[in-house]
Formats: C-alpha cells, structure tokens, sequence
C-alpha cells in the first residue's frame, strides 16, 4: 500500500505521527464502452456549447447554477479560500462508540505510526480500547475540510470519514404502523425465525457473485472467442433463480421459513458429522446397530 497523506493525531499537547492508506478499495471489473458495430472505443470530449471547440482541461473553470443565473469560479477565487492543508488530525471529542449511528460512515483508512516510537500510537490505540471511547476528528483531506471517527480495528487505528449532518436525509415517511395488527402468536414466530439464522458473521463466507461471474464470463471470451453465449457458461438458471413465487399468509411464511431453516441446519451437521475422521470401530447403539 501507499501512504496517501502524511500528518498528526493531536489532541491536547500529545502529538502522534501517522501514514494515511485508503483501507478499502473497488472490487468491480474495469469495464469501457465501445461501438457495437466495429469494437471502436467510445471517448468523450469537452466541448464547449458555444464555440464547439474541444476545450483543454487547463482552459476548464467551475461554475455554479442555481437555476436562473451562473456563476464562474476561477482558480484564483478558490486560491483566496483559506487553504485547507493542514496536517492535522484533530481530535475534538471523545464519545462513547455506540452513539455514532452507522449510516454516517464514509470511506476508511488506515493510520500507521510515521515515527520510529510508536509508544504516542500504542497509547492511544489502547485507551479508546479500555474506554469504550471513539475519537471524533477533524482533518483535511484532498483540498476539502472532513468530519471523522478515530476507532480501533483489530491492531490498528483507523479513521473512518463520516458525512456531515446536512448530507444525512431525514426518513420522512408515514407512520409505518398505523393500521398494522401483529399478534402475539406472528411475534413469537418471527422471533423463532430470527434465532434460527442465528450465527457470528464473517465476511469471508460472502462474495459477489455478480463480479464472479463477470470474470468467468470475460475469462471464457478471452479463451473462445466472441461465439460463446452467457448459458454455456453459467449454464441454466434454477427455479430458484427464476421470478417470483406465490404470496404467502404471514403465518405460513414463517412456519416455512423455520422449517427450511432448521432442515438447513440438519445438513450442516450431518456434513460437520461425516466429515470428521474415524477414531477406530463404532460402538452398536440401540436395536438398530445390534440387528
């Protein structure tokens, strides 16, 4: 990885060198457009609506439009903006960490030590740890002021950029439950339902398929030419796959889905089961192993 931000944690006289790396990066496959006629790649062009002429980017300003009139920014205007090019990492406040709601997190980093003692890091990566505290910050990052959470995964610091509260919509919809009735009996079983699927998360169990199968899809052109069609690759789609099916009472829903859930977990075990090695001869159990 490489470091895209140099700078410090400060929060009253203590001062902690750090590297910032993008902790997160896009999995999908880079794909262009191109003419379906002769393969040509399609490029876009600035093109200004008055002359015509192709503009170079030097040549580009900013506008603003609010509907009726336009305003131009220049480079010197953003240049008489205070420079937001500080290399501090802020720390405002700190907050317990189930109050920051999840909805308000943005892109994350990682933050190594930049100095040869990582003694100021260590410390402040093991209190927020003891005290069940995040940091709230403020930094600057690619010429714009942010708003971020300073937590700990796993060994590391990371901050965790966060969306200022005019970028979080407000959910201004009709009360959901009026006119709703759920019985006692709908609760219990959609409670069972819940405790079924029960598990510890881990991420590795997941993946895209949608990007997997891009990839075969590519992979299996690149090696066959341009004749091979998307059902000889992945083959035909289960019913599973297919569209919907038939609604379902509530009730039944539930009971079905419990019922598929605990068969689910029936196969599991006996997989778990068969897969484990053999320690020597099996006792007969009951009648049945002694007939």
């Amino acid at each position: 990885m490489r470091a895209i931000w140099t700078g410090a944690i400060t929060f009253g006289l203590v001062n902690v060198p750090v590297k910032l790396y993008s902790a997160t990066e896009d999995h999908d496959v880079k794909l262009h457009q191109v003419h379906d006629e002769d393969g040509g790649r399609i490029r876009y062009q600035r093109r200004c609506e008055v002359c015509g002429k192709v503009v170079d980017y030097e040549h580009i300003d900013k506008a603003f439009d609010d509907g009726e009139r336009t305003v131009v920014l220049t480079d010197e205007d953003f240049d008489a903006l205070p420079a937001e090019k500080s290399r501090e990492i802020d720390v405002v406040e700190f907050v317990p960490t189930d109050q920051i709601d999840p909805i308000r997190f943005d892109r994350s980093y990682y933050l190594e030590p930049a100095s040869k003692s990582a003694k100021a890091y260590t410390l402040l990566r093991r209190t927020l740890e003891e005290t069940n505290r995040t940091a709230i910050v403020q930094f600057a990052l690619r010429q714009k002021t942010r708003l971020g959470a300073l937590r700990v995964h796993n060994d590391v610091l990371v901050l965790q950029a966060l969306l200022w509260d005019d970028e979080v919509r407000e959910a201004s919809f009709p009360s959901l439950d009026e006119g709703v009735s759920i019985s006692a009996k709908e609760l219990e079983m959609s409670e069972e339902l819940i405790r079924s699927f029960e598990s510890d998360f881990e991420p590795k169990r997941f993946s895209d398929k949608y990007q997997d199968q891009l990839r075969r899809l590519i992979e299996a052109k690149l090696e066959s030419g341009e004749g091979i069609d998307t059902e000889a690759t992945f083959g035909e789609k289960s019913e599973e796959e297919g569209g919907g099916g038939e609604v379902l009472d509530l009730m039944e829903a539930l009971r079905k889905s419990i019922d598929k859930s605990r068969a689910a977990g029936g196969q599991e075990k006996k997989k778990k089961t068969s897969a484990r090695p053999s320690t020597g001869a099996t006792k007969p159990r009951g009648k049945a192993a002694s007939g």
